[in-house]
């Protein structure tokens, strides 16, 4: 059954309403038909299967029923990426998704070559929260990570955000360079991770 993506407060009294771009994919490309059904997930776990009613510029049809998926890792984990060159980006959001990471924190360093202003990061913040959501429709995963507006390194390890467990992945940590711990290898990980640093790819 085809899957397609929906916020919470799209559903209400047992119908569901489909956002704009989820509207013109199910009317204009799939060109699907009232009385066909279709999963909306959204986004926190659940699963409604929709019967469509109206297949307009807005589509809406009525929930039959609902699943709550537990596939989720219990792991719990953020990941703060250094924004790379070019469209690099996007195959990490996806990437991060597919394996289950809950938040993505895209950041600048001393080496980042991009250089935007505030509302070109918003933009390319909305661009990457889409491809997180197509991610998961693709890989079936009933979560959609959130992806934060990039901002400086520094500023992010200023908020001191609480976590069990923070990692650098870091080419030389097996050398002891610079005085970190290396994880050693086949170490079973049960907590929560945010945020986990991913050095500049």
């Amino acid at each position: 059954m085809r899957r397609f993506s929906i916020t919470p407060d799209r559903i209400r009294d047992g119908r569901v309403a489909f956002d704009r771009d989820e509207s013109r994919h199910l009317a204009r490309v799939l060109r699907l038909k009232p009385g066909d059904t279709v999963v909306a997930a959204d986004g926190a776990g659940h699963d409604f299967t929709v019967r469509l009613e109206d297949v307009a510029e807005t589509v809406t049809g009525t929930v039959l029923g609902v699943a709550t998926r537990d596939a989720e890792s219990p792991l719990r984990i953020t990941l703060v990426q250094s924004v790379p060159k070019g469209d690099k980006m996007e195959a990490i959001v996806r990437a991060a998704t597919e394996l289950g990471v809950v938040r993505v924190v895209p950041v600048t360093t001393e080496r980042t070559i991009v250089t935007l202003e505030p509302s070109r990061w918003r933009e390319r913040a909305r661009r990457w929260q889409r491809v997180a959501k197509e991610a998961a429709k693709q890989c079936g995963r009933a979560v959609i990570p959130a992806v934060d507006v990039a901002r400086p390194l520094a500023e992010f390890v200023a908020l001191d955000e609480p976590a069990d467990l923070r990692l650098c992945l870091w080419e030389a940590a097996a050398s002891g360079q610079g005085g970190g711990q290396a994880l050693p290898f086949g170490t079973t990980l049960t907590q929560s991770l945010p945020p986990t640093l991913s050095p500049h790819a």
